[in-house]
C-alpha cells in the first residue's frame, strides 16, 4: 500500500512551506534516509527526509508551489503501484496537484501513513522543466520569487525571458536553473556596450521599476511576529554608554597572541558572553510572559541563559541560539557563533538551532550605526541593541581625553521587567564589558 508523504511543520510559526526543488523524480528508487526535496519555511530552507523504502510513484506538488502543512507532496510504494492525488487541503494555494512533504531534520514524528486511494487509470507524468520564454514587452512586470531573482542575477539570466512554473506564473528557482541549462535566457547587453558596475551619480529618472512583490514565507512571518510584538508587548527602553577601550584592547591582545591558533574573536563574541553573565547577576530579565490555562498571566523564569543573536539573511533575518551561553567560554561562543552564522546565511539551520532562546542580541555596530532600539523577539522579555564603537572626546579623571565609547540599548517587556531591573541589568553589563578580563574567568 502506497505511503502518502505530508508536509510537516518544520518550525513553530510555519503554516505553509515553499517546495524549492525535488531531489528525486518519479520512478526513482527511494530508501529510508534519502532526501526527497528542499522546502523553504518561514525560517530556513531544509531537506525533507524519506522514512520509507520503495519507489517514488507520484509527485503531487510542483517545484515553486506553496504547500500547507498536512497536504500531500508525493507517494512512495511498490513499482507499478498506482495512486490518485489526494483531495486538496482547504485554502491550499493553487498548485499542480495536491501538495505535501515528509518530515525533515528537527521534526518530531515521521510522516503520517495513509491508505492508498482507489487506483487511477494512468499516473500523470511530472511536468518537464519550463523552457525559456520570449522576452516580455518593455515595462511588463516580471513575477519572480526573491530566491529566483538573486539566482538569476548571479547567473546573468534575464528573468523576462523565462516562463514561470510557480503559482500564478511566478518564476521560481527551478525556472532559473532550467533557463541556465537551455542557455536561451542569458541576458545579452547591447552590441559594443558594457554593463555598468553601478548607478551613475548623474543618473536621471526613477530609482527603480514600480512593482508589487509577493513576500516570501520568511518575510511574512517576520511581519506578523513584529506587529504582534510591537502592538501586544508594552515596550520600554533603557540606554547606557560604556567605555569600550578596555574591551577593544583585550580583544586585540588575544587575537594577536593566538593568531597562530587561528583564533579571531569579535566584539560580538564578548557581548554574547557578557549578556549571559549579566543574566546570572540580574536573572529577572531571563524570563517570559505566559498565559496560564486559566487565562491568568504568569511569568516563567529560566534557569539557563540561551542567548540568541540576529543574523541578516536574504529577505529577512533569523536568530540562531547559543545554548547554555553562561556555561561556555568566550572562545567556545566565538566558534559556535561563526558556525551558526554561516549555516543561517546558507538557510541550513535546524529548528532546534533557532528556537528556545531566552534573550536576544541585535548588533548593528559593524554597519556603523551608533545607537538604535530593537523590537523584542517573543517570547523573550528583552533584547539588547548594540551600536558601533565611536571615538570621541570624553572626561577621564577630570581631564579631557580621547575615548572609545559604545551605546547599548535594552528593550524590555514591562510586564516582566521593570525600569529598575532593566537599569540593573545594563549596569551589570557595563561592569563586565569595562572589565573584560572577568569574562575569561
Amino acid at each position: 500500500m502506497a505511503q502518502i508523504i505530508d508536509m510537516p511543520k518544520l518550525s513553530d510559526t510555519m503554516t505553509v512551506g515553499t517546495l524549492v526543488k525535488w531531489l528525486k523524480k518519479e520512478g526513482d528508487a527511494v530508501k529510508t534516509g534519502d532526501m526527497l526535496a528542499e522546502v523553504e519555511t518561514d525560517k530556513a530552507t531544509m531537506e525533507l527526509e524519506s522514512f520509507f523504502d520503495g519507489t517514488l510513484l507520484k509527485i503531487f506538488a510542483a517545484a515553486g508551489s506553496q504547500v500547507e502543512i498536512g497536504a500531500a507532496l508525493c507517494a512512495i510504494g511498490k513499482p507499478g503501484e498506482k495512486v490518485d492525488a489526494p483531495a486538496a487541503a482547504p485554502n491550499a494555494a493553487p498548485i499542480a496537484g495536491a501538495g505535501v512533504a515528509n518530515p525533515g531534520p528537527g521534526s518530531t514524528s515521521p510522516a503520517t501513513t495513509k491508505p492508498a486511494p482507489a487506483p487511477a487509470s494512468t499516473p500523470a507524468p511530472v511536468a518537464p522543466p519550463p523552457a525559456a520564454a520570449p522576452a516580455r514587452a518593455s515595462g511588463e512586470r516580471v513575477k519572480i520569487s526573491p530566491l529566483a531573482k538573486k539566482l538569476a542575477a548571479e547567473k546573468g539570466i534575464d528573468p523576462s525571458r523565462l516562463t514561470g512554473s510557480g503559482p500564478g506564473g511566478r518564476i521560481v528557482r527551478a525556472d532559473v536553473l532550467a533557463g541556465e541549462k537551455s542557455g536561451a535566457a542569458k541576458a545579452a547587453p547591447a552590441s559594443g556596450a558594457s554593463l555598468p558596475s553601478g548607478p551613475s551619480p548623474f543618473a536621471k529618472g526613477p530609482i527603480q521599476e514600480e512593482r508589487v512583490v509577493a513576500v516570501s514565507n520568511m518575510r511574512g512571518a517576520i511581519a506578523r511576529r513584529l506587529v504582534e510584538s510591537k502592538t501586544q508587548l508594552p515596550h520600554f527602553y533603557v540606554e547606557i554608554e560604556i567605555d569600550a577601550a578596555p574591551l577593544l584592547a583585550l580583544r586585540e591582545q588575544l587575537n594577536t597572541g593566538l593568531e597562530k591558533e587561528g583564533v579571531k574573536l569579535s566584539v560580538n563574541d564578548f557581548i554574547l558572553k557578557a549578556s549571559a553573565e549579566a543574566l546570572r547577576r540580574v536573572p529577572q530579565v531571563n524570563g517570559s510572559w505566559e498565559v496560564a490555562a486559566s487565562g491568568q498571566g504568569q511569568i516563567r523564569y529560566f534557569g539557563a541563559a540561551h542567548v540568541a543573536f540576529a543574523v541578516a539573511i536574504d529577505d529577512g533575518l533569523i536568530t540562531p541560539v547559543i545554548r547554555d551561553t553562561h556555561l561556555k567560554s568566550v572562545f567556545q561562543i566565538s566558534t559556535e557563533a561563526k558556525t551558526l552564522g554561516r549555516r543561517a546565511k546558507e538557510k541550513k539551520l535546524k529548528p532546534d538551532e533557532f528556537t528556545g532562546g531566552t534573550f536576544c542580541v541585535s548588533n548593528l555596530g559593524m554597519m556603523g550605526i551608533p545607537r538604535f532600539s530593537a523590537i523584542i523577539n517573543p517570547p523573550n522579555a528583552a533584547i539588547l541593541a548594540v551600536g558601533t564603537t565611536v571615538t570621541k572626546p570624553v572626561v577621564k579623571n577630570g581631564q579631557l581625553a580621547i575615548g572609545q565609547t559604545m551605546v547599548l540599548t535594552l528593550s524590555c517587556d514591562h510586564r516582566v521587567v521593570d525600569g529598575a531591573v532593566g537599569a540593573q541589568y545594563l549596569n551589570a553589563l557595563r561592569q563586565l564589558l569595562e572589565s573584560p578580563a572577568l569574562l575569561l574567568v
